[in-house]
C-alpha cells in the first residue's frame, strides 16, 4: 500500500475546532486525498462542511464508516476515539488520535516528528498527538537537550479558550460583551464543563485547566508531565507544570525554566540552537521589543521562541517564552505531518 500516490482519509470530528482546522491543514499542504470522508457524533452528523470547493456532508461516524480508510484522524473527544480508532485499525486503518485516550498507552507512539519522528514506525495502528502544550514546549526544548542535555523543566502556561472548544470561545465572547454592558456575567462552560462549579473566563485567569487528580496538580498538568517525558524517552526528567486558562482565542503561551546538564552555557548559545531548529522561529531581541505573542503567532504552523535569558541563580538555569498556535502545531497541523511522515517513511 505504501505505493498508492493518494489516500481515502477520514475526518472524525470534523465540525469541531481541530476537525476545522485538519481540513484547513490538509487543504493548504495538498495533502494526496483520493477519497475524503467527514464522520462525527449523531449529534453534528448532517452538517456541510466544504473542502477544496466541494461539499461535504458529515456522516455519523459506525465501525463500517472506516472499510477502505488509509488514514483516520480523530479529533472528537476521548470516548468517541476509544469506541472507533480500535473499529479503525481492525479495517486496515492507521489513526492518528488527537484525543488523551490513547496517548500513554505502552504500545502507542506519542509523536512530535520535529522530536520523535522515528517513533512513527512503532505503531501498531494508532499513533497519538500530544497535548497542544506539550506538543510546543517539546519542539522549542529538543535541540536544547540534544546539544546540552536538560535535567529539569519546570512551565507555567498561558493558554487560549480554544482549546477547550468553540463552545468556549463563544463563551468568552458573550461575557467580555456582557461585561463591557456592566451586566452579570454567565459561566457554564469553563475551567471544566463536567464539574459543578464554573467562574467566568472574561477579564479572568484561570489555574485549573482539566480536573483535578489526588496529587493536587490538574490533568492538564499531569498531561504536560508524563508526555514530555515519553516524547522525549527521559522517564527521569523533573517536570512540573501549572496550567492557566487566559481569555484571549488563539495560541498557547508558555513560560519555560528549563536547567541544562551543560556548563557555562551562553544565551548565544541556546539562541542558536533555536535559530537552526526545524519548526522553530526565534523572535528574541529585547532591544527592538521583539518577543512572540499569541495574536501574532495565531494561523502559523510554527512555535515561536523568545525572551531567552540565563537564570540569575542558578549556574544552568536558563528562561524562555514559547508560543504556538494551540490548534495548528497544537493540533490540526502536528497531526497532518505526522500522516506525511507516515507516507514519507513508507511507514503505512
Amino acid at each position: 500500500m505504501s505505493h498508492t500516490s493518494t489516500y481515502n482519509v477520514a475526518v472524525v470530528g470534523a465540525t469541531g475546532a481541530v476537525g476545522q482546522k485538519m481540513l484547513e491543514t490538509l487543504e493548504d499542504r495538498n495533502f494526496p486525498i483520493n477519497q475524503l470522508k467527514l464522520l462525527s457524533s449523531s449529534r453534528s452528523a448532517g452538517k456541510k462542511v466544504s473542502f477544496k470547493g466541494t461539499e461535504y456532508t458529515v456522516e455519523e461516524a459506525v465501525p463500517e464508516s472506516f472499510d477502505n480508510i488509509h488514514i483516520a484522524l480523530f479529533s472528537a473527544g476521548g470516548s468517541v476515539s476509544k469506541k472507533f480508532a480500535p473499529e479503525a485499525v481492525k479495517r486496515g486503518a492507521v489513526v492518528i488520535d488527537n484525543t488523551s485516550a490513547y496517548r500513554m498507552a505502552e504500545d502507542v507512539p506519542l509523536v512530535v516528528p520535529e522530536v520523535n519522528e522515528a517513533d512513527i514506525q512503532n505503531h501498531k495502528g494508532i499513533i497519538a498527538n500530544p497535548n497542544c502544550s506539550t506538543i510546543q514546549m517539546v519542539a522549542a526544548l529538543e535541540p536544547v537537550k540534544n546539544a546540552l542535555g536538560i535535567s529539569r523543566i519546570i512551565v507555567s502556561t498561558y493558554q487560549a479558550v480554544s482549546g477547550a472548544g468553540n463552545e468556549a470561545a463563544n463563551e468568552l465572547r458573550e461575557q467580555s460583551q456582557a461585561f463591557l454592558n456592566g451586566e452579570e456575567l454567565e459561566a457554564n462552560l469553563l475551567p471544566v464543563k463536567g464539574e459543578s462549579k464554573h467562574y467566568p473566563i472574561a477579564f479572568n485567569a484561570l489555574p485549573q485547566i482539566d480536573v483535578f487528580q489526588e496529587n493536587g496538580y490538574t490533568f492538564e498538568e499531569m498531561k504536560m508531565i508524563n508526555e514530555t517525558k515519553k516524547i522525549m524517552h527521559s522517564p527521569e526528567l523533573h517536570v512540573a507544570a501549572t496550567c492557566v486558562r487566559l481569555p484571549f482565542f488563539t495560541s498557547h503561551a508558555e513560560s519555560v525554566y528549563v536547567e541544562v546538564e551543560q556548563a557555562g552555557v551562553t544565551v548565544e548559545e541556546i539562541k542558536k540552537l533555536m535559530d537552526h531548529a526545524p519548526g522553530i522561529v526565534l523572535q528574541d531581541d529585547p532591544a527592538t521589543q521583539t518577543y512572540p505573542t499569541p495574536l501574532d503567532a495565531a494561523e502559523k504552523k510554527d512555535v515561536f521562541v523568545g525572551r531567552i535569558r540565563k537564570d540569575l541563580d542558578h549556574e544552568n538555569g536558563f528562561h524562555l517564552w514559547v508560543v504556538s498556535d494551540n490548534l495548528l502545531k497544537g493540533a490540526a497541523w502536528n497531526s497532518v505531518q505526522i500522516a506525511e511522515r507516515l507516507i514519507a517513511n513508507q511507514w503505512l
